[in-house]
Parts: structure tokens; sequence; C-alpha cells
């Protein structure tokens, strides 16, 4: 009797995960790399900068509304801000394929990777929730006599009196936006390139952050402020730029941080 041939490895295995070491002028080459990219398809950074622009007019109109609700809005941009820019993650991919980038293509993206994003989605969800409710709670404790105007909060971050709600309300949305940012920073682009689950998707986000700290805090401050500055002097309107930068510029920290497999299949060619 003789034995029977070991079963072929599955060609759909994932290939192992290999993580680069990031040196701290990596983010600067990232965000050269991504203004690269919108120059090359200046009709697709505008698509996705007008969808940048309409979140943060909508806001602004919370904010002005219902400033209480702000920090959640703010977290569900998080949340969003990422998924959208799976289409500019796709046109930077398929420039490095040496395919011409296309609208339609970057629309239609996610149609093989439902599953792992809808996962994906639903525990960034999860913590929206959780980012919302506590930032009600803090409203609460500090505001108990009723939700301040917006020209309250104005008041409230900006007097001195007012430090320990400040620092308290920074820390629970620091904590949260860490939390988002840790999971989501190469995660989306990984499942674009790789088509792996959500949970492995994830947790290597995170141990890219862990293990390269500085850096990663870094690439996380060149995302924030210049949104920050957009929110604040342009009304948003600088995000018809700023954002297809960064959402370019990610793609490229994916791939600096993650060390591309030698078995990952290119965007097919169209037909």
């Amino acid at each position: 009797m003789t034995d029977s041939p070991a079963p072929a490895p599955s060609s759909s295995a994932q290939p192992p995960l290999v993580l680069t070491p990031l040196g701290w002028a990596d983010p600067f080459r990232w965000l050269a790399k991504g203004l690269r990219d919108l120059v090359a398809a200046p009709g697709i950074a505008l698509f996705y900068g007008g969808c940048f622009w309409l979140m943060a007019l909508v806001l602004g109109w919370v904010f002005r509304a219902s400033p209480e609700y702000t920090m959640s809005l703010v977290s569900g941009c998080l949340l969003v801000g990422p998924f959208l820019a799976m289409g500019l993650y796709e046109t930077s991919r398929r420039r490095e394929a040496g395919l011409p980038p296309q609208l339609g293509a970057s629309i239609t993206c996610w149609d093989s990777h439902m599953g792992s994003m809808a996962m994906l989605v639903l525990v960034l969800v999860v913590l929206e929730l959780l980012w919302g409710r506590a930032s009600l709670v803090v409203f609460a404790v500090f505001f108990n006599t009723g939700m301040p105007s917006t020209t309250g909060v104005l008041q409230a971050i900006f007097n001195p009196s007012n430090w320990q709600f400040v620092v308290v309300y920074l820390l629970v949305g620091g904590v949260f936006a860490a939390l988002v940012y840790s999971s989501t920073v190469v995660s989306i682009p990984m499942i674009l390139d790789r088509d792996t689950d959500a949970l492995t998707a994830g947790l290597a986000s995170m141990r890219v952050v862990l293990e390269n700290p500085g850096v990663m805090l870094l690439w996380g401050a060149l995302i924030t402020v210049p949104v920050v500055l957009a929110l604040w002097w342009t009304w948003g309107a600088a995000l018809v730029v700023v954002g297809p930068v960064l959402g370019h510029a990610s793609w490229h920290a994916y791939r600096a941080a993650v060390a591309a497999p030698s078995t990952t299949v290119p965007p097919q060619a169209d037909t």
C-alpha cells in the first residue's frame, strides 16, 4: 500500500504577512506620491474631493444645530472617510500596476470584497456608537443644566475654568480616535490588495502602529492637521485637494508598511 501524495497547497491561501520598518521621512514621501497620483488623475480626485467637502458641510451644519453630536459625527466621518478613500486606493493601485485610472473602476472596487468590508464596517460602527454615547455622557456630566448651544460649546472650550471638561472630552475622543485610526490605517488598503479577512487586516493594521508608534503618530498628525486647517479656514473647501492627496498617500503608506507578496495579483486589465 503506497502513501497517497500530499495535497497541493490551495492557490487561495494568503501569503505570509511581512511588515517593513518605517523611517521618519517615509510619511513625507507618501504625501509626495499622493500628490503625484492626484496630478495623474485629477478628475477622479475632484469627484472624491467633492464628496469629502460635502461631508465637511454636513459636519458644520450639525455643529451649528446640535453641537453635542459633533464628536459623534466626527467619529462617523472617521468611519466613512477611509471607506470613501477606497476608490482613491484603487486608483493608486491601478497606476502602480501600469493600468489607466478609471472612475468606474474606483467606484466598483468594493464588489469583490463585500464580506470583509461589511465585517470591518460592523466593528467600526460599534466603535462609532460607543464614541457618540461617551461624548454625550461627558457633556451631561459637565453641563447638567442642559446641553449648551453652539456658542456655549465654544465658550466652554475656550474658558480656562472649564479645563476639566476639555481634558476629559479630548481624552475620551482621543481613545476612540486612536482605536479607529490604528484599526483602519492599513486594513482597508490591505483588504483591497490581498482580499484578506477583516480580522487579519485589522490586527495587521494595529501591528503596524504598535511596531512603528512614532512614525505612525507622525502620519496621524500629517493627516489630522491639514484636515483641521481645511475645516477651520476654508469651510472644508480645501478638502477637494487635501482629501484626495491623503487618500492616495494612505495607499502608499500601506505599501511601505506591508511588504508586497510575490503572489499578489495585480488588477485585471480592461477588456
